[in-house]
């Protein structure tokens, strides 16, 4: 707990009061927004990262940022936002959704996404859907024009081609690397966490101008998963979590410990119950996860609109806000 000491006489504090009272006026009728974004976090080490590949990730990520800072600064909603951000990150294959999707077992793609405002508590999640290009577009529309919070598998996809969403076949996710990870994994027998070295799950976090908040997540999942396998990206309250005047979470990692913690919504009843800020809230839930054995990170905004991060390793992560932070990192030491 920060305690401030008033050790200003009085008569400064009265002689100053009108001008902070009219400082205060002005920035409390200023329109405020915030935005965070992750692309996966886990061991990613400056040596395993060319000068190109950096570049390149920064870029992606700048890319994606500016997408959903546009949209606050122009008056947008905040689930407008995230969905401007996580639809580029779902097309761009160095990201582990949609386009970068890791491959199953069996050698297909599998993918994972949720959404929730933060305004009505309206949620909407997909799991295991194969043929679906957007998965966080279909999440939203599970959470606009459906009945229900979280659709799985086939009947996920009839869902889709009744909303008239764009259909590819399993193929279109491919990619050379996440096929070669696939390959390396079961010639070595490994684990997905050997061969993913990081979770390259996707996910936004937003506070837009009319005081609402959202929160969004999409996967692949983790490659060589079996049996239908789902983490917690789909999973409300565990990848995905957003309350107006509390917080919005978006969370990246082992999802079997995530779900088991409730990442999300830890995070969030530990800021409106105990009065922790977001950053405190978003530490001390991770370090539990990191207690149980698994690892991570997560990105949050709070009740005042900070963007914060939390990572047991690196991520890449990236914020913006309408006090002038705009920024994007990648390793864990970058702060």
């Amino acid at each position: 707990m920060k305690i401030i000491a008033w050790t200003a006489p009085l008569v400064a504090a009265l002689a100053s009061s009108t001008a902070a009272v009219a400082g205060e006026a002005k920035t409390a009728s200023a329109p405020t927004w915030s935005l965070a974004i992750h692309g996966g976090a886990g061991v990613i080490e400056r040596a395993d990262m060319s000068a190109e590949k950096d570049a390149a990730y920064r870029a992606a990520l700048r890319a994606a940022l500016d997408a959903g800072a546009a949209v606050l600064k122009a008056g947008g909603s905040s689930t407008d936002a995230i969905t401007a951000v996580i639809a580029r990150l779902e097309e761009d294959p160095k990201f582990n959704a949609g386009k970068g999707a890791v491959y199953t077992w069996d050698g297909t793609h599998e993918l994972d996404a949720s959404i929730m405002d933060g305004r009505t508590r309206a949620a909407g999640a997909v799991a295991g859907v194969t043929t679906v290009r957007s998965p966080i577009t279909l999440a939203r529309r599970v959470m606009e024009d459906g009945p229900h919070v979280m659709l799985a598998g086939k009947g996920a996809e009839e869902f889709a081609k009744e909303k008239g969403l764009e259909m590819v076949p399993n193929s279109w996710f491919d990619t050379p690397e996440r096929l070669e990870a696939l390959e390396r994994l079961k010639a070595e027998k490994l684990s997905a966490i050997d061969v993913d070295i990081k979770y390259g799950t996707v996910g936004a976090v937003a506070l837009d101008t009319h005081g609402n908040m959202a929160a969004g997540t999409s996967t692949g999942g983790m490659t060589g998963k079996r049996w239908n396998r789902i983490g917690d990206a789909p999973v409300i309250g565990a990848g995905t979590y957003a309350e107006n005047g509390v917080c919005a979470v978006s969370a990246t990692g082992w999802g079997e410990f995530f779900i088991r913690v409730g990442v999300a919504r830890t995070i969030c009843a530990r800021i409106s119950m105990k009065g922790e800020t977001a950053q405190a809230a978003a530490d001390e839930t991770l370090a539990d996860v990191v207690r149980l054995g698994g690892d991570g990170g997560v990105i949050v905004v709070g009740p005042t609109g900070d963007a914060v991060f939390a990572m047991s390793d690196g991520m890449y992560r990236g914020r913006a806000t309408s006090a002038g932070v705009n920024e994007v990192a990648i390793y864990g030491d970058e702060r």
